[in-house]
């Protein structure tokens, strides 16, 4: 019994000699709790600011237009007499306020903020963390990820540094600064949630989810790191959960912040392809082993996948060495890659493997991109197709011609009420000439909503007519 006992008794010393190594092993690369954030938010503050803009709501706003406005196209209503001694003086424009954050990249003044905070702003006041206030102009925003940028005239200025936001685990330390309801220089603290979440806002949906305290006026603000580097923007609430804020992740923001800085737009990557995730019945059909990468739905006549030789059918699962397991991921790598990058995509096609080299377009914006409506029909309704010499020989057109064929016309569109009709060929859009479905875009992207677009088409050798609409 009592060697028993001592032989017990030697292996309760040797654990216990052996925890503390154990417990060194495990977490001598954690950052537990930390004493205190004072020191970060000291160094943060000075690089934090509020923002305050005004709004000019015209006429009383929306409600008096819904309810007094004159809904006979600008004539007096026939029930303005009985109203006019009740409402006998249209409403003065009224200014509405609002609050936000945002924080200072460059000693000269240039600060970053949503797009939301700023939008439709008639004046933009930057107030610093010593209570100095400046008149900022907008330098260019992004509505797609909803970032700004801003400038004040100012000079040594403390700015604030990015990190990368792809370093910060979930269940790290963050820290968000930022104006909540205008209480400014307020300080949260909490972890990083999650990442990669979508919440619906836009097709670059990335956040990093955060418990981080964020409320109306965070907006803006940044969302920092234990080393006082910015991982992401405050951007998003969700008002009915406590504790589930949104930022967007600074690897996303600071090449779209470069481009404002240096162009005042943001121009992105496009290769002209509708795509759709693989299912197994996919996979099973094209003989695909497993279900990875994204599968082609529709390729853009003229766009860069289409010059390059991709079809419809086609499995795209990597673009140069980044893996493609969704659509979300092809839609994101190619948004960050420049206008004219040349990117290797690979792809199965027929069960077997191939390379394809895609030089980049740029992304067409929210009008353009209406062009491309569902199954191939432009914004009128008509379905187009670049004129070739085949194509004349088989219509009876002079070899050499140049310009759009009408391939279709669809139900129910503004083209179904004009004379055009399959195999007329389109050749002008206000007077400009047109060779192929490119040029076709960007005539159609100059002219604004609800102006006026007349196309020029051709009949045979000799009959010419124009069809006229408004933009929608």
């Amino acid at each position: 019994m009592k060697q028993v006992n001592k032989i017990f008794f030697v292996i309760m010393v040797v654990a216990l000699m052996a925890a503390p190594a154990i417990a060194k092993k495990n977490y001598e690369n954690t950052t537990m709790i930390p004493i205190s954030f004072a020191e970060l938010a000291r160094q943060a503050k000075p690089g934090v600011v509020n923002i305050q803009t005004v709004k000019t709501i015209e006429g009383g706003g929306r409600v008096y237009q819904h309810f007094f406005g004159q809904p006979f196209g600008g004539k007096q209503s026939p029930f303005d007499e009985f109203f006019a001694p009740f409402f006998n003086q249209r409403p003065q424009n009224r200014k509405e306020r609002s609050l936000g954050s945002g924080f200072i990249i460059s000693k000269d003044g240039y600060i970053v903020t949503n797009n939301h905070v700023i939008k439709d702003a008639d004046q933009i006041k930057v107030i610093l963390h010593d209570k100095t206030e400046y008149v900022a102009a907008i330098i260019g925003t992004d509505p797609m990820t909803d970032l700004a940028l801003i400038k004040i005239k100012a000079k040594k200025l403390t700015p604030l540094k990015f990190g990368s936001s792809s370093e910060a685990e979930v269940g790290s330390w963050v820290v968000a600064i930022g104006s909540p309801f205008g209480l400014e220089q307020t300080v949260t603290a909490g972890i990083v949630s999650a990442k990669g979440r979508i919440i619906g806002s836009g097709p670059y949906d990335d956040f990093i989810q955060t418990d981080a305290s964020i409320n109306p006026g965070n907006s803006g603000g940044p969302l920092l790191n234990l080393d006082g580097e910015v991982i992401g923007i405050n951007t998003a609430i969700i008002r009915s959960g406590q504790g589930i804020g949104f930022a967007i992740p600074s690897d996303l923001a600071t090449g779209i912040i470069d481009q404002l800085i240096e162009q005042k737009t943001v121009s992105r990557g496009w290769m002209g392809v509708a795509i759709q995730n693989v299912t197994e019945q996919l996979a099973e059909y094209y003989g695909i082993k497993e279900t990875k990468g994204v599968y082609v739905a529709k390729v853009y006549e003229g766009d860069p996948a289409d010059e390059a030789g991709i079809k419809v059918g086609d499995v795209i699962f990597m673009i140069n060495d980044k893996k493609i397991d969704s659509s979300r991921d092809l839609t994101l790598t190619i948004a960050r890659s420049s206008v004219g990058e040349k990117v290797n995509v690979k792809l199965i096609r027929d069960g077997k493997e191939k390379m394809v080299k895609v030089k980049l377009g740029k992304r067409p914006d929210q009008d353009s991109a209406a062009i491309h409506t569902n199954d191939g029909y432009d914004l009128f309704g008509f379905k187009l197709k670049q004129m070739n010499s085949d194509i004349a020989q088989r219509l009876g057109y002079p070899q050499n011609i140049k310009g759009l064929v009408v391939i279709d016309v669809e139900s129910g569109s503004q083209a179904v009420d004009t004379s055009v009709r399959h195999g007329d060929l389109l050749m002008e859009v206000n007077r400009h000439k047109i060779a192929d479905l490119k040029a076709y875009r960007h005539y159609l992207k100059q002219i604004n909503k609800g102006g006026m677009v007349q196309l020029l088409f051709r009949r045979g050798n000799s009959h010419v007519f124009v069809v006229t609409f408004e933009k929608p």
